[in-house]
């Protein structure tokens, strides 16, 4: 029977669909992390009767044909890029983006990633890096004597140094930009990779046309809203529920089929 093939593909596009609920509400409180939704699509379809064939010699037309579906899939699990609220921590080195663009932080491989979780620190050279250790680039060094340090809109980083009176500007922090963020690749750890999906990335200055600003001393909270995720965990138990019952009457008409003398 195709129901039971049917049902079973909705089964597991249901399971696909509560662990990327999960895991948007297993990172409630991640700094920086956007929500993901899933999309299905429905699977091929078997002509029983195929639509606009010829039902006479005479050239008449079937009008809408028999098909019968066979089941969905999971096409694809988007990333939501909507703005998370700004949480202020007083940190003077935690950078929130207000708006479009990611933090570029150079991996130890070499390689280049992006996020947008601005929880930064000093690494005992002086240099900002991110909580991972991985230098936020173009690879800005603090003074060691400076007594505190003010990042503005702009990115520009400017260390108040003992005995100086003006601030020292010791380099800025620039942006990077996507045509489609949502073809980024998650690495885990709040970081994304670019892929022939998201485009070539193009870097500009915080405040600038088509960048978001910084703000010191704030962090991006994660743009999960629990309420809409808690309906959807419900709709998606409901639906694997009725999926399992599919399986289940058609289990009883084979039976009642095998119980035939």
């Amino acid at each position: 029977m195709r129901s039971l093939d049917i049902a079973a593909t909705g089964m597991q596009a249901q399971q696909t669909n509560v662990e990327v609920i999960s895991n948007n509400i297993a990172n409630l409180n991640t700094t920086g992390y956007k929500r993901q939704r899933v999309e299905f699509q429905d699977l091929l379809y078997q002509n029983l009767r195929r639509v606009g064939s010829t039902s006479s010699d005479s050239g008449t037309v079937v009008p809408s044909g028999a098909q019968v579906g066979l089941g969905v899939k999971t096409a694809a699990v988007y990333r939501i890029d909507e703005q998370g609220n700004l949480q202020q921590t007083s940190n003077q080195f935690d950078l929130a983006i207000s708006g479009n663009g990611f933090l570029q932080v150079t991996l130890p491989s070499g390689d280049t990633a992006y996020t947008r979780d601005g929880t930064l620190a000093l690494s005992p050279s002086g240099e900002i890096v991110t909580a991972d250790g991985y230098v936020v680039q173009p690879g800005i060094t603090v003074p060691t004597n400076a007594t505190a340090v003010t990042i503005n809109a702009s990115g520009e980083v400017l260390a108040t140094v003992a005995g100086q009176l003006a601030q020292q500007n010791v380099g800025q922090i620039q942006l990077a930009a996507f045509p489609n963020d949502a073809g980024l690749e998650a690495t885990g750890g709040s970081l994304y990779l670019a892929t022939p999906a998201s485009g070539t990335s193009t870097t500009g200055i915080p405040g600038t046309v088509g960048f978001g600003s910084v703000m010191q001393g704030f962090v991006e909270t994660s743009n999960v809203n629990v309420v809409s995720e808690m309906s959807n965990l419900i709709t998606a138990q409901r639906a694997y529920e009725m999926n399992s019952r599919v399986i289940s009457a058609s289990d009883e008409m084979l039976s009642t089929i095998a119980k035939l003398q």
